[in-house]
């Protein structure tokens, strides 16, 4: 009954709700108790040769108005636990999608998409059933079964209802030591449920590299290791709960064998009417579904409770980015950073150390080196995905740290390595940071990253839908529509990842040319073609964590390095490219 004290704060909530279907569900159970008695009274009559056919007629309508009673009462419990049920699901989920909306980068290297998605689907669905389902059998098994065992007692005899009464408390013995069975084995289930929901995202997301690598048999067979594991968890869930029904069969076919040899003793001895034993009887095959509701129970309770504790795990983790006042405004001006150590939240050797630099308002810098330098982490700081650095990221001499997350973002642009697009239209995914953008920035923004003339061929032009994550796009028109998605956001500061990797050279230098000539928005953007920084207004080499050189294009091509070395080198591999192409 844990899970039931967890939730005590939706049942505040909707408690009126769930008064109004415990009382249906009283009415339904006294209801309930007139059938058997009217049967009861019936056979008696019959017995006696009294039957009377007004009298009979009396006796059926009584049983028809129960019936129809009950019809109604039903309808109002379900119509009200059910949908109460439902609120909770809501509020889970809204509860889940806001943290997700919150967390870090940090938190989802330790979450895989396929447990979030779990954790987001199947266990809040195992945790509406209790409030639905698990409420219900535990107020119509107590009420029915009290019900039930009153009228016995009443209408019939106490005596012969404590003897029938006597296998009942094995199941209360029974339901404890499975309990808990139940409980480890869907936790068990639910965490496998999570493995395969994250496997089979996983293997869709990647259909392309797993097609191109001729791999479709190894993932297959990957896959079904996944849905073994599954089905041995939940068959093990399952052996569990099936346990309990034979049990609860057993003991009903105890207090049977009871009702049925003392019963029919009592009545051979004159102490009972063969009416007053089929009503005893007919109560007893009332007691089924009470003491048939409690197995069920106990499979929805430990269930929910394993799902909900899953939850409320996840809800635990907090961010790790610094709270700020919520009424700083985010200035503007110079960018200063002075970085002297950061390392990753599950990591002990640093990643950058003595990152030391001045991008002033509406400067251009570019920022190169070799790979694993230490680039994209730093740009990672400047967007603030870690808060804890030692050193500190100003604005105007402000350190954002300070600044409320959600108002700093709005004046950040990042296009990442690794871009997303939304399962939706082009027009959509370029309006998603600026969606009250008119129509004239947006075909200036598609001018500005080359893609007007492309998407002019498409069939249904800005309306074409890109597939999930851009599927039927090539690397470089995603590339180029993540960064006209960054440049459609009125940004004070554009971070770019290497954004333009997967374009040809010349369109490369078309776009940065365009971003050279961005006004007063200041922009840092990691590359890998050096051929294409020589315009910036300021340029930072990175190596092993560190800046080794800093200044004007111009400058650091004058002076040794790797900056002036690695320039040369692509240089030359270039040309050698383009005799080859002239001699093909």
């Amino acid at each position: 009954m844990a899970i039931l004290k967890q939730l005590r704060w939706f049942f505040r909530q909707q408690w009126r709700q769930y008064l109004g279907g415990v009382v249906a569900l009283i009415l339904v159970a006294i209801c309930n108790v007139i059938p058997a008695r009217i049967i009861g009274n019936v056979v008696d009559a019959i017995s006696a040769h009294r039957v009377l056919f007004g009298w009979l007629m009396i006796q059926l309508g009584i049983m028809v108005g129960a019936a129809l009673i009950q019809y109604f009462l039903r309808f109002a419990w379900q119509k009200l636990l059910y949908g109460s049920s439902y609120v909770l699901e809501r509020q889970l989920r809204s509860r889940l999608f806001h943290h997700f909306m919150v967390m870090d980068p940090s938190f989802y290297q330790r979450w895989r998409t396929g447990d979030l998605m779990a954790h987001a689907t199947n266990d809040v669905e195992a945790v509406r059933e209790v409030a639905s389902y698990g409420i219900l059998t535990l107020a119509d098994s107590v009420i029915t079964g009290g019900s039930m065992i009153i009228a016995m007692g009443v209408f019939v005899s106490w005596r012969l209802t404590l003897l029938t009464l006597l296998p009942l408390p094995l199941l209360v013995l029974l339901s404890h030591h499975l309990g808990n069975k139940i409980h480890d084995a869907y936790g068990h289930a639910q965490q496998a449920f999570g493995e395969l929901n994250n496997k089979t995202q996983e293997s869709i997301s990647g259909i392309k590299v797993v097609q191109s690598l001729g791999e479709e048999q190894a993932d297959l067979a990957d896959f079904h290791r996944y849905v073994q594991h599954a089905l041995h968890t939940n068959l093990r869930a399952y052996f569990w709960d099936a346990l309990f029904s034979p049990a609860t069969t057993l003991i009903m076919g105890l207090a049977y064998i009871i009702a049925i040899g003392v019963g029919g003793w009592a009545v051979g001895q004159g102490q009972l009417s063969v009416g007053q034993l089929v009503t005893m009887i007919t109560y007893l095959g009332e007691l089924v579904w009470p003491l048939f509701a409690i197995g069920t129970l106990f499979n929805t309770l430990e269930r929910g409770r394993a799902s909900y504790d899953r939850i409320n795990t996840l809800l635990a983790e907090q961010p790790t980015w610094l709270p700020a006042p919520q009424n700083s405004a985010v200035p503007t001006g110079d960018l200063v950073v002075k970085i002297d150590h950061f390392a990753y939240p599950d990591g002990k050797v640093d990643v950058l150390h003595d990152v030391h630099f001045t991008v002033p308002k509406g400067a251009k810098v570019g920022l190169v080196g070799p790979t694993g330098s230490g680039k994209s982490t730093l740009l990672r700081l400047l967007v603030r995905d870690f808060d804890h650095y030692q050193g500190t990221i100003t604005i105007a001499g402000q350190d954002i740290r300070q600044l409320p997350l959600n108002d700093y973002r709005r004046r950040v642009a990042y296009v990442p390595q690794t871009n997303f697009l939304f399962s939706t239209t082009i027009d959509r995914n370029l309006r998603f940071g600026n969606p009250a953008a008119g129509d004239r920035r947006l075909r200036g923004v598609t001018a500005a990253v080359a893609m007007d003339n492309e998407i002019a061929a498409m069939p249904d032009r800005y309306q074409t839908t890109v597939g999930q994550d851009g599927t039927n796009l090539s690397g470089g028109q995603k590339q180029r529509l993540a960064l006209g998605r960054a440049l459609m956001k009125d940004a004070q500061l554009l971070v770019l990842d290497d954004p333009l990797s997967a374009v040809d050279a010349e369109t490369a230098e078309q776009i940065e040319q365009h971003l050279e000539q961005a006004g007063d928005q200041s922009i840092i953007m990691a590359t890998s073609r050096l051929s294409t920084v020589g315009q910036l207004d300021w340029l930072i080499v990175m190596e092993d964590g560190t800046i080794t050189e800093q200044g004007r294009p111009d400058q650091l091509l004058g002076q040794p390095g790797w900056y002036r070395d690695t320039l040369r080198e692509q240089l030359r591999r270039q040309r050698l490219e383009d005799d080859l192409n002239e001699t093909n």
